[in-house]
């Protein structure tokens, strides 16, 4: 009896498997005036905005542009606040190269002078 059941039960599991589709042929059935029509759309098919969520992306992408336009913005503050900053700089390091030349022409008269007046002192002696 246990033979005869697990027999049955391994044709019937082999049988299933051969059949998996449900039917061993399915014919095709084409129409010659519908060949090379468009095909039918399916009602039952999701869009694809709704399964990719393309609204949520493209408001990512909206918020992403929004966003690099906001940072180039920023940069070209930044980039005008540099060129006046390092226009000053230049402006301030020439004006402090010219100051040094004439500190040092000043102290040279300086000192020519004090030469001068131990010149004339020894002079005077």
């Amino acid at each position: 009896m246990k033979k005869i059941v697990l027999t049955l039960g391994i044709i019937a599991a082999f049988s299933g498997m051969a059949y998996a589709d449900g039917n061993a042929f399915t014919p095709l059935n084409f129409n010659d005036t519908e060949y090379g029509n468009t095909v039918k759309s399916n009602s039952n098919v999701i869009s694809t905005e709704e399964a990719t969520g393309n609204g949520n992306i493209q408001n990512a992408i909206q918020q992403l542009d929004n966003a690099q336009i906001d940072i180039r913005n920023e940069l070209l503050n930044v980039k005008t606040k540099y060129a006046d900053v390092d226009a000053q700089y230049k402006l301030i390091k020439t004006e402090r190269a010219t100051l040094k030349k004439q500190v040092r022409a000043v102290e040279k008269r300086i000192k020519e002078l004090d030469k001068a007046k131990e010149k004339i002192r020894k002079n005077m002696l």
